[in-house]
């Protein structure tokens, strides 16, 4: 190191407080890098560094009193279930294990209701045991729910019969309705999107544990709509063969127990850095912090800036943690963001999800080979939902489920072809009859995007198409 960068570095530490980063220049280093310079963490160290996707409040001192009644209420989960879904990912990066994560794009606390929560489980539980029959293979479900209330945007406005107003941001920070006076963001949402989780959380728990997964009764998952579906003769011979593998396993005296309740875990995008702030905890037992509002989070496309404070803020955290890497993602900037959210590789710590869409997959092929190069410990997951967007001439955003199976398929295939292991899927979808996305078996069509048009921000995959699309997978992920 050259006297001068000592000299730096000597004077950066008189100069800022301890908790903050420090930037050394060093003449040793090439092009003037960035180096990270680890420092004592805090859930508020991520505070005073440049942050994005944050709404700006009216009043910061209603927005503090709203955190400080969030820090008091009793965490959503448990750190031991956040512990056991880290070791689940773990198999699933070793392809032991296989990770289905899915569910709504945006919640919304209208959809706070037993019949919404109940599709939303039904379809996920119907996918995993395809994808466990196919693959032959434990599932790990995991559900973009109980907390995924809130949205990054592209724009901050947007215009709405020739007014400009704040873009919708998500449930928990301001209202759909299209007035000035809607779209003000109002930290009392951040109450309701509490209560809102632990309402959904308390009634996920019930249908898990309590014998609404029981696979004595697959049948009994069946929405009326999948007759729709050419595939139902197909689901129809996997339901029996289901049960025909229960009654084998029963008549040699098999442990029943596990056919009545299923591991299910939440998530959502860690975006609100101050709620996320709120409901991290210190777990003397583990000697370290958990964000408690959700077993794993994730960081998006718009927040993986490695000098960003929500990068500060997930170092931190102990939760499995997501990281979306799109076209706009470099090599060298994800290798680093490896290294500073899992810088001792503990397995299952952090879960890559790839979003480049259809004939872009090409793309992703640097990326597996200098993880794999480096033997990183990270599990593989796809994304191939936001890459696949488009919009109708009536300006109506929807995807194709013939571009979003396609990207799928490459994108297993050059996992297979580098010698890597795609450990998971992630998609936008739910257990309802919505008309968002077209193609598929049921053949929807841009005509009928107007039937039932539901979601507030991006389409999901309806319930026939999500089926469908686990049937598919299914046999890809077949043993040879």
């Amino acid at each position: 190191m050259s006297w001068f960068a000592c000299l730096l570095l000597e004077t950066c530490h008189v100069k800022k407080v301890l908790g903050i980063r420090l930037v050394l220049i060093n003449s040793c280093l090439s092009n003037s890098k960035e180096v990270f310079l680890p420092h004592p963490w805090t859930p508020t160290s991520w505070q005073g560094l440049p942050i994005k996707q944050q709404p700006v409040y009216e009043h910061p001192e209603a927005l503090q009193e709203v955190l400080a009644k969030i820090s008091a209420y009793p965490p959503l989960v448990f750190s031991g279930e956040v512990d056991q879904l880290k070791s689940q990912l773990a198999k699933a990066g070793r392809g032991e294990a296989f990770l289905l994560q899915g569910g709504d794009c945006a919640e919304r606390f209208q959809d706070c209701n037993q019949s919404m929560i109940t599709n939303k489980i039904k379809i996920m539980l119907q996918m995993s045991v395809i994808l466990c029959y196919g693959a032959r293979k434990p599932v790990v479900r995991v559900g973009r729910i109980a907390g995924q209330y809130a949205k990054p945007r592209s724009k901050p406005t947007e215009v709405v019969r020739g007014q400009e107003l704040p873009v919708f941001r998500g449930d928990n920070i301001n209202g759909f309705a299209p007035s000035a006076e809607s779209r003000k963001p109002d930290p009392n949402r951040l109450l309701e999107a509490y209560h809102h989780s632990a309402l959904t959380l308390n009634y996920l728990r019930a249908l898990t544990k309590g014998g609404f997964a029981d696979l004595h009764y697959p049948e009994h998952w069946d929405l009326s709509f999948v007759k729709k579906a050419s595939s139902r003769q197909t689901y129809e011979q996997i339901v029996a063969n289901i049960h025909d593998a229960i009654s084998f396993m029963e008549s040699i005296g098999g442990e029943e127990d596990w056919l009545r309740a299923v591991d299910y875990y939440t998530s959502h995008e860690g975006l609100l850095l101050n709620y996320e702030a709120a409901q991290t905890r210190f777990v003397p037992a583990q000697n370290a912090y958990y964000n408690l509002g959700a077993h794993m989070l994730w960081i998006g496309d718009r927040t993986r800036s490695l000098s960003g404070a929500h990068m500060e803020y997930f170092r931190g955290i102990k939760n499995p943690i997501g990281l979306k890497v799109g076209p706009s993602a470099e090599v060298s900037d994800i290798l680093a963001i490896i290294e500073r959210l899992n810088p001792d590789q503990t397995p299952g710590r952090l879960v890559l999800i790839s979003r480049f869409g259809k004939g872009q997959v090409h793309k992703l092929q640097p990326f597996v080979e200098a993880v794999k190069a480096k033997k990183l410990a990270v599990v593989w997951s796809v994304d191939p939902m936001h890459g696949n967007g488009s919009q109708t001439e009536d300006g109506i955003k929807t995807r194709d489920f013939g571009a979003i199976l396609s990207e799928l398929e490459d994108t297993l295939t050059l996992h297979k072809q580098e010698g890597s292991i795609l450990g998971g899927v992630h998609f936008e979808l739910t257990g309802d009859d919505v008309t968002e996305c077209v193609g598929g078996a049921s053949g929807l069509t841009v005509r009928d995007l107007d039937l039932n048009y539901e979601t507030y921000c991006d389409p999901r995959l309806n319930y026939a198409q999500s089926l469908e699309m686990a049937f598919l997978i299914s046999r890809m992920l077949q043993p040879a």
